[in-house]
């Protein structure tokens, strides 16, 4: 498995050919994933194979905004097995990348270990300092698919989602958690909850 390759042929694609409209579902946040799956990863004591099988999970997760959003999920696999042969992976390796890139799919749900870590992984963002900037990000992508109109409704939308999201992995709730409080309180502030 070339994961380097791997990941520099859907990064490259991903900044070529994605709409400029999406200002949070891009390379930036593939990439974001990639780094946040390799922390807990690491810290999950995943090593070899299985590591770059989640890694590479991270760079194709959302690899299907290139076709649409709505369904994205399934666009990623089908991009996954079309690309990664040529890279050296083979139908059992793809197929669980596709169970981790399928556990992405809101509400998560994964199966396993490996897709619990990749869920944890792309909504590391819930419990860092940087919630805010990348809150607005993905409130400015929403505004353009008209699934949300003003900052209020994203506010009262992220508390919503927020009190309903957990973190699976131990290595993401210890990290994370107390965090993803604190950001959910400032919110609640916000909009006086």
């Amino acid at each position: 498995m070339r994961i380097g390759d791997a990941g520099d042929f859907i990064i490259n694609k991903l900044n070529d050919e994605l709409p400029g409209h999406l200002i949070y579902h891009n390379s930036s946040h593939a990439i974001d994933v990639y780094d946040a799956a390799k922390r807990i990863g690491e810290a999950e004591g995943i090593t070899g194979d299985d590591l770059t099988l989640l890694l590479t999970a991270a760079y194709y997760h959302d690899a299907g905004f290139l076709v649409k959003a709505a369904g994205h999920e399934e666009e990623s696999c089908r991009i996954a097995r079309n690309t990664l042969p040529n890279f050296g992976y083979n139908n059992d390796q793809i197929d669980r990348i596709c169970g981790m890139i399928m556990a992405t799919r809101l509400p998560q749900s994964p199966k396993n270990h490996l897709e619990e870590i990749l869920a944890d992984a792309d909504l590391d963002n819930l419990g860092r300092d940087d919630f805010f900037d990348v809150s607005h990000k993905l409130f400015l992508e929403g505004s353009f698919f008209g699934k949300v109109t003003d900052e209020r409704e994203w506010d009262i939308q992220q508390i919503d989602f927020i009190e309903h999201h957990q973190y699976f992995t131990k290595t993401a709730i210890n990290l994370r958690q107390a965090k993803k409080d604190a950001n959910l309180g400032r919110i609640k502030a916000l909009v006086n909850l």
